[in-house]
């Protein structure tokens, strides 16, 4: 397995609002971002509502098209961004009721 890059740090309001940028849908105005978590090594999850995605009559979760899609508008913003493969959704975060899908991404060293 490939080793990870070492990340940089940003102060949590720039990746907030970058992330809540990223996350706000063409369908409607309001950004769908919950919470972005920051972690020791310097990258982080965004929380965000499955509103998001706009599923397929009786799709129960987004495509891996639409993963793809939202991960190359991050790239397309940033491409600074490095974008973890692994996505999906959870549950039971604290102060979050419901499930919520994450990302995980970074912002490369320069």
């Amino acid at each position: 397995m490939k080793a990870l890059p070492k990340f940089r740090t940003h102060r949590l309001e720039y990746v907030e609002t970058f992330m809540r940028d990223m996350l706000t849908s063409h369908v409607s105005p309001q950004s769908h971002l919950r919470r972005v978590i920051a972690y020791d090594d310097g990258h982080y999850r965004a929380l965000f509502d499955p509103a998001f995605f706009t599923l397929a009559e009786g799709a129960a979760e987004p495509t891996r098209s639409q993963w793809n899609s939202l991960k190359k508008k991050i790239k397309r913003h940033d491409p600074h961004v490095f974008i973890f493969k692994e996505h999906g959704s959870v549950t039971g975060v604290e102060g979050i009721e419901g499930p919520v899908y994450f990302l995980d991404f970074g912002y490369f060293q320069t």
